[in-house]
């Protein structure tokens, strides 16, 4: 049985879509992989080293002189827009995974004060505001404000000091504030700060307000733990599901393991880029013995050095998933065998913000069983992603939600 692997690049856009301006206008300029490689040119003195992406042909995707224009494997490139609103990691891999998330409800929690608090109350809370501002301070620790690295109004957060609080606790709030929230996530996040949460909060967009989650140190001080609430969705409908019930082993890894859902799935949830590609490689190993499946593995590191405006630090995991992506093709030579390398969104670190960038995103497919390469149209949706995933490993592509297979689609190599 044949294995797919889905590898995301969290953030890793490769140019802004044509509605990308709409609520930044200078998100029209926003590039992430060009402008990650222009600055590690200039700070290294050399170009990034890229050569599986190059193999894979990402410099046919986005043209760039640090990447190779030609490929003599036989992938299918081309690149997919997002297919919902905004740009969000929890969005993006449900629309990946087949869920029609085109109706996505943006509401910044400033709105919804009154049957957040009540909620929260009601579950035996004490609830406060923060000096007056439209976000809630529960049990003098936990902050529920909007999260300001999203779209405006996309998703809430549930923040506490681990100090302060334990995480059950935090999820436990988060879990109360979830039941009432018209929103696509409720995050709960805890970590080790700097100084008191109250100190970071600043305005952001369209009406929000919020922790500078980066700005806390939660995501430099180690020992950051994140759980994301979702809202309802059918998830018999997504990949993860459908490949369990037709028998497959399934491996959620990273950042994947906790916002995708199916009961059946191996879970390796992990921040650190070495431990997410230890991970996926032990879980295609693991399937050599012939039971194959489906690993679906989401690279965080990118996003974060994102989020941090850190384009360096962006440029180091961009090299160290390179490695971990050869080793993936060198272990994924059978025929059915797919890897496939796309993202979620843009998170460009030199746009001038924290936020995510809405870019198109690459979709990078390595068949070591194909005859040539295929130059694919652009996807209207992330879920061609998934239902291209589903197609490989035989699994019926009408049974998602939405999404249509790429391959085929396409045309040969200039």
């Amino acid at each position: 049985m044949s294995t797919t692997v889905i590898v995301v690049i969290d953030g890793f856009g490769v140019g802004a879509m044509p509605d990308a301006g709409a609520l930044r206008p200078g998100d029209l300029t926003a590039d992430t992989c060009g402008h990650v490689l222009d600055h590690c040119r200039v700070s290294l003195g050399r170009p990034l080293r890229l050569p599986a992406l190059g193999a894979l042909g990402l410099g046919l995707v986005h043209p760039h002189p640090d990447l190779a224009r030609r490929t003599s494997r036989p992938v299918a490139v081309g690149r997919a827009a997002l297919g919902y609103p905004g740009a969000d990691t929890f969005a993006g891999h449900q629309t990946m995974m087949g869920a029609d998330f085109s109706r996505v409800t943006v509401a910044p929690l400033g709105g919804h004060l009154d049957e957040v608090s009540g909620a929260l109350k009601s579950a035996g809370h004490l609830v406060e505001p923060l000096r007056g501002q439209p976000l809630l301070l529960v049990d003098g620790a936990v902050l529920v404000h909007d999260n300001l690295e999203a779209d405006p109004g996309i998703n809430w957060n549930a923040s506490a000091r681990l100090d302060d609080m334990s995480f059950d606790r935090i999820v436990s709030i988060a879990r109360t504030v979830r039941a009432v929230a018209p929103v696509a996530r409720v995050i709960a996040v805890g970590g080790h700060a700097d100084g008191a949460l109250a100190t970071y909060v600043r305005d952001g967009d369209g009406d929000t307000v919020g922790l500078d989650t980066p700005a806390t140190g939660f995501y430099r001080n180690g020992g950051l733990q994140v759980r994301h609430l979702g809202v309802d969705l059918d998830h018999t409908g997504q990949l993860p599901d459908i490949a369990a019930r037709a028998g497959l082993p399934v491996t959620l890894v990273g950042k994947a393991a906790d916002i995708l859902a199916c009961e059946a799935a191996v879970r390796r949830p992990a921040v650190a880029t070495a431990e997410v590609l230890e991970h996926t490689l032990a879980a295609v190993q693991g399937g050599r013995g012939g039971q194959g499946g489906l690993v679906v593995a989401n690279v965080q590191e990118s996003d974060l050095a994102g989020h941090q405006q850190d384009t360096g630090r962006y440029g180091s995991v961009l090299e160290q998933v390179d490695v971990g992506l050869t080793e993936l093709m060198g272990l994924l030579t059978a025929p059915g065998d797919r890897l496939i390398v796309t993202a979620d969104h843009g998170n460009d670190p030199t746009i001038g913000h924290a936020y995510h960038t809405r870019e198109y995103v690459p979709v990078l497919i390595h068949r070591p069983d194909a005859a040539g390469m295929e130059l694919l149209p652009d996807a209207a949706t992330l879920a061609d992603v998934g239902a291209t995933a589903a197609a490989a490993l035989g699994l019926d592509v009408a049974a998602l939600t939405t999404g249509a297979t790429l391959l085929g689609r396409g045309r040969g190599a200039p």
